[in-house]
């Protein structure tokens, strides 16, 4: 087994095709598949699954290629140090719910990182697609919520996708609206009060289910719903239209100023913040990083 075969391998995951991994390998398929097939032989799995529809990694290459990434780093980290190298190109990503705490700690991590090559990738997707997302390794680290509607089905998908929950924070139900709002002088809002105001929501797609919602409450009556993709228009909708959302009452001024408010929601219940892992993948050093700047930034902006 060598360095070379690992980051094959490694590339092969991180593209998903063999066809693109050889293509950004600077070598032919035929012989990047060769390569591939001689690594399975000689540690005696299958890392890959090949199928009509292209390549999967198996559960045995799922804990293979956690270790397999922690040597190639590792790896190129001391060839940096002790032999010249140039810098070690710093790879990291991560799946999350439309959290601002999430972006702080992600600006925070390349901060400190301070690599002067990096190809960092952070997805603010659907609820589904962040659990396949560490399901696969395409993010190290996955960030949604649990609440008591959802957990029940949300934790089975976790369990059956070798995925740990570990959770950060509980939060109280908040609601995300412009400063500017009619209610936005209040101390805390009922549910009747918002009655007549366009309720925000992110869409979900092809899992659009009351349980893969980002919000809680999913199953209350809105008379005007908006459904959108995206933060950035969520908030700008927000102060359009005087519209709402439910959240963790959590915002970050310092990269969404000061145009949308949070104020507290009267209901009785929790939500629950987590990140997700992989059972099967060791932790990088990124991952650590970037898991103690979310659990630092996000307890600060609790106590502010």
């Amino acid at each position: 087994m060598t360095l070379q075969q690992l980051k094959y391998a490694i590339t092969v995951a991180d593209k998903s095709s063999m066809s693109e991994a050889a293509k950004s390998l600077f070598i032919s398929q035929p012989s990047l598949s060769n390569a591939i097939k001689e690594l399975e032989k000689q540690i005696g799995i299958t890392i890959f699954i090949r199928t009509s529809r292209g390549i999967t990694v198996s559960s045995e290459g799922l804990e293979f290629l956690g270790y397999a990434r922690q040597v190639v780093e590792q790896a190129e980290l001391l060839e940096e140090k002790y032999l010249g190298g140039e810098p070690a190109r710093a790879r990291f990503s991560v799946s999350t719910q439309h959290y601002s705490f999430a972006v702080d700690a992600f600006v925070e991590l390349i901060k400190e990182n301070n690599a002067e090559e990096y190809d960092f990738t952070l997805r603010e997707t659907r609820t589904y697609e962040i659990i396949d997302d560490v399901k696969n390794l395409n993010s190290e680290i996955g960030i949604i919520y649990l609440s008591s509607f959802n957990e029940k089905v949300i934790g089975k998908l976790i369990s059956e996708s070798s995925l740990c929950f570990h959770q950060l924070f509980t939060a109280s139900p908040h609601i995300f609206i412009s400063s500017s709002h009619p209610l936005a002088a209040q101390k805390s809002v009922t549910l009747d009060e918002l009655v007549d105001f366009p309720y925000l929501s992110f869409e979900q797609g092809e899992y659009n289910s009351f349980y893969f919602s980002e919000e809680i409450l999913s199953t209350q009556f809105h008379k005007k719903a908006i459904r959108v993709s995206d933060r950035a228009t969520l908030f700008n909708l927000a102060i359009g239209l005087n519209g709402f959302t439910f959240s963790t009452g959590i915002i970050s001024k310092a990269l969404n100023g000061n145009g949308i408010i949070a104020v507290p929601l009267n209901i009785d219940e929790k939500i629950r913040i987590g990140y997700l892992t992989h059972k099967n993948a060791a932790i990088s050093r990124l991952g650590s990083i970037y898991i103690d700047k979310i659990k630092k930034t996000s307890k600060n902006i609790l106590l502010t």
